[in-house]
């Protein structure tokens, strides 16, 4: 979809775009609690996993007393059990900048979904048209044979697809592989394509990412993980397992499945302390990659006058 296709009637077009985004573990919900009331916004969370009701601890999701400090909006707005895609965001996205809006008020997206970024400045790639058959044949195969099977193609043909989606994120593989067997091209190449094309909406947006060296960042996702697995992460994990479960979407989060065994002491703290804090120093490094694509103004968290500096360059977006 081309951004510019509804220009005169989209809410994203006429609003001020401010952005504070940063990889899991850079500090982004503390700044974003000082930099939005000076600003007068809102915080709408830029996070595919915060969505989820229940999934508190392990998304790193701001506090009841956080949001007490400043209105946050797109947290909690689904059951993990129920698949929540890009367009689900983006309704929810701008039926909230309307209601702000009605207020006159402004919002601050936080967070560290690129996709979502790319979605809201650059509109949504959505491959070519899909084939029915083709679909039901995948889907079919993706019953009998078992969804790692069709994982595994899935890798072989567009590695990078199948490294961002999860092995039991049925419905995504099967769009991957039906576009792949459409085209006779990666999904990867397609969307490469998209996000390497900017916009007028992204021309004008201000964006402000928070960046560390790799060995602080690294050093904050260890001991931010050891804090969230004392806070009771395993039990929360079992809390979700046993209630609605995680469903194709959120099954997603990090950590939830090694938590989960601590829970059901599979596993001890400590290794599962090993595993999760490896897998989010990898997923850190795809966030980074991510936001290679994009015009932004890196400020580092620790400096004394970090606030005043993203306040001033996201108070001049209009």
């Amino acid at each position: 979809m081309n951004p510019d296709a509804e220009a005169e009637e989209h809410v994203l077009d006429r609003v001020p775009l401010r952005f504070l985004v940063g990889p899991t573990a850079s500090g982004k919900t503390g700044l974003a609690l000082r930099v939005a009331p000076a600003i007068g916004a809102e915080i709408l969370a830029l996070d595919s996993m915060t969505v989820y009701r229940g999934l508190d601890i392990g998304t790193a999701k701001p506090t009841a007393d956080e949001r007490a400090l400043v209105p946050h909006h797109l947290l909690d707005v689904a059951d993990p059990a129920e698949p929540f895609d890009l367009q689900t965001y983006l309704g929810l996205v701008e039926r909230t900048l309307l209601e702000l809006e009605s207020r006159g008020k402004s919002a601050l997206f936080v967070g560290g979904t690129g996709l979502y970024l790319a979605a809201l400045l650059r509109g949504v790639f959505d491959g070519p048209p899909s084939d029915p058959a083709l679909r039901a044949e995948l889907m079919e195969r993706a019953e009998r044979e078992g969804d790692a099977v069709l994982h595994a193609e899935l890798a072989e043909v567009d590695p990078e697809a199948a490294a961002r989606i999860h092995v039991n994120d049925r419905r995504r593989t099967v769009r991957a592989l039906e576009v792949w067997r459409q085209t006779g091209r990666p999904m990867s190449d397609h969307q490469s394509q998209w996000q390497a094309s900017a916009s007028p909406r992204e021309a004008r947006a201000v964006i402000v990412g928070l960046e560390l060296p790799t060995e602080e960042l690294d050093r904050r996702i260890h001991q931010r993980t050891g804090e969230m697995l004392g806070a009771g992460w395993p039990a929360e994990a079992k809390r979700v397992s046993e209630g609605s479960g995680l469903g194709p979407s959120a099954v997603q989060a990090l950590g939830y499945d090694a938590a989960l065994r601590v829970a059901n002491g599979e596993v001890s703290a400590a290794d599962a302390h090993g595993e999760i804090v490896l897998r989010t120093r990898q997923f850190a490094r795809r966030q980074r990659t991510w936001f290679r694509k994009f015009d932004i103004d890196w400020v580092d968290p620790r400096d004394e006058d970090a606030v005043n500096a993203i306040t001033a360059r996201i108070g001049s977006a209009r």
